[in-house]
């Protein structure tokens, strides 16, 4: 029975009864339901107004049409009850957190191909960042991030595939909490799907600040460590410094000479990639020296995941990178296997791919002709075998040199870069809503709060690595040296 069904049965049952001896405790009780009535519904209003990371009051962007979340939490009276809980009741805390005391002879320098967040940067250097101009790049995010005095405040605006925010908002709090007091006041706005947005045709005037997880050398959008370095539930991958044991543990199940002398993939082809459909043409171990495997992620849920292992899937000599609708997560367990990587040629960038150098942690491979090629890049593999051995040794030791440390370093440098950009002083939109991580563990359910709480960091022993300088000659060298090495690989396969 309904809530305003109970009241108005009560109401009706008090005026029946009309005797002066029930007049006065019934006015009183009549008093007390209809002001009841009233603070209900405004808990309830504010419950169902209230967007919050978990997904709750957001639809899909606009540019990404997918299935709405389903958030099995019983009555619509639990949920609005717990949405309460978690986001209005667990953030305390209100004091600056001060810096700690870092061993200055513990510092090291930071990875080359941190370089680019100067590149990526680079628009705004001399026109800086206005309050207008971050809210004209609103158009085109899923949400929005504050930060103000080690305090995090996200305004959610549309909801993303799976746990994409929650994980992404995680990340960003163990940040806080690794360097408590060290991150910048900052404001930025975020966008969680696949596909950059602000293209430099279009944008070319007046370029918008938009982070994301990825890039082209065609677009704006500035790319951030992606939410899986925190764990992907919905396909049960661990958080990446577990994961990328467990990779490197398998791999070395076999010596490259027991490995299997084929090209490997296993994936979902069904997401809208050229690449991919091509790319199951290719499945033939005698005529292309392939195995490409359908990936079923419903059928892995129902039996266990046990098909699915990344640790169990380096027992070939070669493994292949191929994009999906658009950017894929999947490079940076691919190239852990210490397998050969075969990429074929992507689009997209992520953060750290742009540190990847042809013919050193992996081969590159033309669309056009895509089977062939393949073929030939295991061919020379097989006759080169000291060789390819150690170009997949080389990718994996990139991404063992990709560590979480260097993750929260490259995440810490990138915003405290952007910050400087900021022509106006942060703070909390009006709007906006408190995030710490007591009150996202609130909203995860059982199985996300178990991938949050493992990937959970604490202070770190020592400081940042030291960013290396904006020099632009250093990475156009990277740049035309690695198109001349593809280039050449081309000409001769």
């Amino acid at each position: 029975m309904g809530f305003r069904t109970m009241f108005v049965n009560a109401s009706s049952f008090l005026l029946l009864r009309r005797s002066p001896t029930f007049v006065f405790p019934s006015l009183l009780v009549l008093g007390f339901l209809s002001i009841a009535a009233i603070v209900v519904l405004k808990v309830s209003d504010l419950a169902y107004q209230t967007k919050t990371v978990a997904g709750h009051n957001l639809k899909p962007t606009p540019w990404h049409l997918f299935e709405p979340k389903i958030l099995d939490e019983g009555t619509s009276y639990s949920r609005a009850t717990k949405i309460l809980q978690c986001q209005y009741f667990q953030c305390r805390s209100n004091a600056n957190p001060i810096p700690p005391y870092l061993d200055p002879s513990k510092l090291s320098s930071c990875p080359e191909f941190f370089r680019w967040i100067h590149r990526d940067l680079e628009p705004w250097s001399q026109t800086r960042i206005s309050l207008n101009h971050l809210m004209e790049a609103k158009d085109y995010a899923a949400f929005r991030v504050t930060i103000v005095g080690g305090r995090l405040f996200v305004d959610l605006y549309y909801a993303c595939v799976q746990s994409r925010v929650m994980f992404t908002v995680w990340g960003l709090l163990q940040l806080l909490k690794r360097y408590p007091g060290m991150v910048p006041d900052v404001d930025l706005m975020f966008d969680c799907m696949d596909k950059p947005a602000i293209n430099k045709t279009e944008h070319s005037s007046r370029p918008l600040p938009l982070f994301r997880y990825c890039t082209t050398a065609q677009h704006f959008d500035i790319p951030f460590p992606d939410w899986s370095f925190w764990g992907w539930p919905e396909v049960n991958i661990g958080p990446w410094d577990t994961e990328f044991r467990d990779i490197r543990r398998g791999s070395r199940s076999k010596k490259w000479s027991q490995k299997w002398p084929y090209a490997y993939w296993k994936g979902n082809p069904y997401v809208a990639s050229p690449i991919r459909a091509e790319l199951l043409k290719c499945n033939d171990t005698k005529q292309w020296r392939a195995q490409i495997l359908r990936q079923d992620w419903g059928e892995e849920g129902r039996t266990g995941y046990m098909q699915s292992k990344l640790s169990n899937q380096c027992k070939h000599r070669y493994k292949i990178y191929a994009e999906g609708y658009a950017w894929s997560v999947s490079l940076k367990y691919i190239a852990s296997c210490g397998s050969l990587t075969l990429l074929i040629a992507p689009q997209y960038e992520d953060f750290f791919t742009r540190g990847l150098f042809p013919k050193k942690n992996y081969w590159p491979v033309s669309p056009f002709d895509l089977c062939q090629n393949i073929k030939k890049a295991v061919e020379w593999g097989n006759s080169h075998p000291s060789e390819a051995e150690a170009m997949g040794q080389a990718g994996q030791d990139f991404m063992d040199s990709l560590n979480m440390d260097r993750v929260y370093d490259y995440m810490y440098h990138l915003i405290t870069e952007y910050s400087k950009l900021l022509d106006f002083k942060p703070l909390a939109p009006p709007s906006s809503q408190e995030v710490c991580p007591e009150s996202l563990l609130c909203f995860a359910e059982p199985k996300l709060r178990q991938f949050l709480e493992q990937s959970a960091t604490s202070l770190s022993p020592t400081p940042p690595c030291i960013l290396p300088e904006n020099d632009g000659k250093i990475l156009n060298r990277w740049k035309k040296l690695k198109a001349n090495v593809i280039n050449d690989m081309m000409k001769h396969t």
